[in-house]
């Protein structure tokens, strides 16, 4: 199965582990991996402050650079949920998107991808995975399939993290006390590590975390199902 891969602005400035530990997943579930150097923005960020105009160049260039691909999967729900819900909105025609956690699960067919990772997580669901593209508990059933993955359940895990792009810029005291909560909710599971499937949401709790010298770590869903035996997680950081 030929698939491109939609890195995000983010996740390739900040975070391009995550965007490696796609690629070895996907590959080592066979299918053939392809990066689009042409790749920008989906626009995400100019939409959701009031630029509706600004964004649509950046919807048809999606459009242009992937229009020819079978598949497109981005390590995002905030993104994927961009172009599958408001790309149309925009005038575009966009090829099909997918999330990580719902291409493996309804197009692959799998939720045991062969990992290993021996660490005591908690999962937060992103708003733009659960409510937009309705995810579901899909990420959860990739990371009970594990091996030697101790999984605990996250308080009020459907509660926002505070973050919403822009929003955490433009309302930070709001952010930051809907921040508070989540870190309590992470902190009361003992987990060494927080995952999620947004890099952004990640960034954001992290962050807080980090401050507080938690030493909880926050690590990408993807960078986890990379994760094996002969080729662990932390070999890679």
């Amino acid at each position: 199965m030929r698939v491109a891969l939609f890195a995000t602005c983010l996740t390739d400035t900040f975070f391009p582990e995550t965007a490696r530990a796609v690629v070895r997943l996907l590959e080592r579930l066979g299918c053939s991996v392809e990066f689009p150097l042409d790749q920008t923005c989906c626009g995400q960020m100019h939409f959701n402050t009031g630029y509706r105009e600004h964004s649509k160049p950046l919807a048809r260039k999606y459009t242009d650079v992937f229009g020819d691909y079978d598949h497109v999967v981005a390590p995002s729900g905030s993104c994927a949920g961009m172009v599958r819900e408001v790309h149309p909105t925009l005038g575009e025609s966009p090829p099909r998107t997918f999330e990580l956690a719902e291409f493996l699960v309804d197009v692959l067919g799998v939720t045991d991808v062969g990992a290993w990772f021996p660490h005591r997580v908690t999962y937060h669901p992103t708003c733009h995975s659960l409510r937009m593209l309705g995810v579901g508990d899909k990420p959860l059933a990739l990371l009970r399939a594990v091996k030697a993955l101790d999984l605990v359940e996250l308080p009020d895990s459907t509660h926002c993290c505070g973050f919403g792009g822009t929003f955490a810029v433009k309302n930070a005291e709001t952010s930051t006390a809907m921040l508070a909560d989540k870190m309590t909710s992470v902190l009361s599971t003992g987990a060494e590590v927080l995952s999620a499937g947004d890099n952004s949401c990640l960034m954001h709790i992290g962050g807080g975390l980090s401050r507080l010298r938690t030493g909880v770590r926050p690590v990408h869903l993807a960078e986890i199902l990379a994760s094996t035996e002969e080729d662990p997680w932390l070999a890679t950081r």
